[in-house]
């Protein structure tokens, strides 16, 4: 298994801004990713996917006023503030976890996110098994896709509306980004999930203004596994991934737009050479539109090129190992982002 703390200089690439540009990150950004990594290393003694591991929907986040669908509080610069960034150094004696109950499937946990939104809380903030009664019921209607884009877009309207002068980070993707642990996510902004499960980077493109009238600080992206499933050809993902980055600019010009890597499969159907080729390409399109890249694909591949059997579920969607690897890269990553400001 790789480990993640040995992460290669290229783990974090930025290219050139265009104008008006977010704030822009340090020149010698590998050496001090590289830095902060072999320090956290040095310091812990539990390798991050031996520790305690977070339930997949167990998320921090802001909360709304008690009223269905209406404006989120605005939060105060005092306690922006007092929030700070979390230790990048893993806890040497963690406390035991109980389990948690927590959603199980994506029907469950679109429930789970309507009966938050019409609480006036975000779900993102709850704990996991937050509205239990609602979400655990025996027959549940399976949401369709045009309701799931509805309800990312109510819960983007709520945070632009209450994000005050609060930072904030948007995860963008299928249900990779959708199942996303963010318990502990940087604690020192606010997050918001526009995942939804099955989705390629062409339908990915299409929504992006459902969250447009936020104010993000950083804009992570991952997409182009379901395209690799549904044989959409290179090119398309390649362009799409272009668009993607311009269309996100030209929504948020002073965000930080970053791409993440395709990540590795364990389906004999999906070449790893091919995964490799594409993350080539992705990183250099971002380097060409400003974007950052970050290389999870060598967080994940094993000496075969595919996934790393104990960091997935079914050899595309991640088990909890999988989440905490990729959780501790984003942690560093904006500790990254944010000391660089």
């Amino acid at each position: 298994m790789s480990d993640p703390y040995l992460l290669a200089a290229s783990l974090l690439t930025v290219g050139p801004v265009s104008a008006p540009p977010p704030p822009p990150l340090v020149p010698n950004l590998f050496e001090n990713l590289s830095a902060l990594l072999a320090s956290a290393k040095a310091h812990q003694s539990h390798s991050v996917v031996t520790q305690p591991l977070i339930s997949g929907v167990e998320i921090p986040s802001v909360e709304f006023s008690s009223s269905p669908l209406r404006q989120v509080r605005e939060f105060s610069s005092s306690s922006a503030s007092a929030k700070t960034i979390r230790n990048t150094n893993l806890p040497v004696s963690p406390k035991p976890q109980s389990p948690v109950i927590s959603p199980q499937s994506g029907t469950q946990l679109y429930y789970q996110r309507f009966a938050a939104l019409k609480a006036g809380q975000t779900y993102t903030r709850l704990s996991a098994d937050s509205f239990h009664s609602v979400w655990s019921e025996a027959k549940l209607t399976k949401p369709t896709h045009t309701q799931w884009k509805q309800l990312l877009a109510e819960e983007a309207k709520a945070m632009a509306r209450g994000q005050g002068n609060n930072r904030l980070s948007i995860l963008v993707g299928d249900s990779l980004s959708l199942w996303f642990p963010t318990a502990n996510l940087p604690k020192s902004q606010f997050w918001l999930n526009q995942g939804i499960s099955g989705e390629n980077s062409s339908q990915i493109l299409e929504r992006l203004s459902a969250f447009s009238q936020t104010r993000p600080d950083t804009i992570y992206v991952m997409a182009g596994t379901n395209d690799l499933r549904q044989g959409v050809r290179d090119r398309v993902i390649v362009d799409n991934t272009r668009q993607i980055i311009q269309r996100l600019r030209q929504n948020h010009p002073q965000a930080q737009i970053i791409v993440q890597s395709i990540l590795p499969t364990r389906l004999s159907a999906i070449g790893s050479d091919r995964i490799h080729n594409l993350n080539q390409q992705i990183a250099a399109i971002a380097q060409q539109e400003g974007a950052g890249y970050l290389n999870l694909h060598s967080l994940f591949v094993d000496n075969q090129g595919q996934m790393q059997r104990e960091l997935t579920t079914d050899g595309i969607h991640l088990a909890r190992r999988g989440y905490a690897v990729w959780q501790d890269a984003l942690n560093y990553a904006d500790a990254l982002i944010l000391a660089n400001r």
